[in-house]
């Protein structure tokens, strides 16, 4: 029962659910995640840290970043039914429309210039200053 429990509360958060619609594309480094949603790092350092727990979500160092991925060998045996039912149906939801198109101009732009270079908080004037100059 306390698997379920962490599972349910781990995807039924909005901010967890646009992450796990976001992770569906592939992995992602959280300054990518934190550029598309607009939030600061420790606030999605703490979601993805519940969604990990939960087992919705796996992580693995890339060198120097750790990239987070929807879990594909879960612990939790309701891992799996929880992240089938998100698979579609949210997809024409127009905040989930407007993260993947963010998601599609943040993963054009380096990893360095995104997690290294930019300050923290102007992280997401890293992503509009790349767009401007495209």
């Amino acid at each position: 029962m306390r698997d379920l429990e962490l599972a349910l509360k781990a995807a039924a958060d909005p901010t967890r659910t646009r992450i796990l619609k976001l992770l569906q594309s592939g992995g992602l480094c959280v300054c990518q995640v934190q550029v598309v949603l607009g939030l600061a790092p420790s606030t999605v350092s703490k979601h993805l840290t519940v969604l990990k727990i939960a087992g919705l979500v796996t992580d693995q160092r890339n060198g120097k970043w750790i990239e987070y991925a929807v879990a594909t060998e879960a612990q939790n045996p309701y891992v799996k039914p929880i992240l089938a039912l998100l698979r579609g149906p949210l997809d024409h939801d127009p905040m989930i429309v407007a993260d993947r198109r963010r998601l599609r101009e943040v993963t054009k732009i380096p990893l360095t210039e995104i997690c290294e270079t930019a300050p923290r908080k102007t992280r997401s004037t890293v992503a509009r200053r790349h767009r401007n100059a495209s």
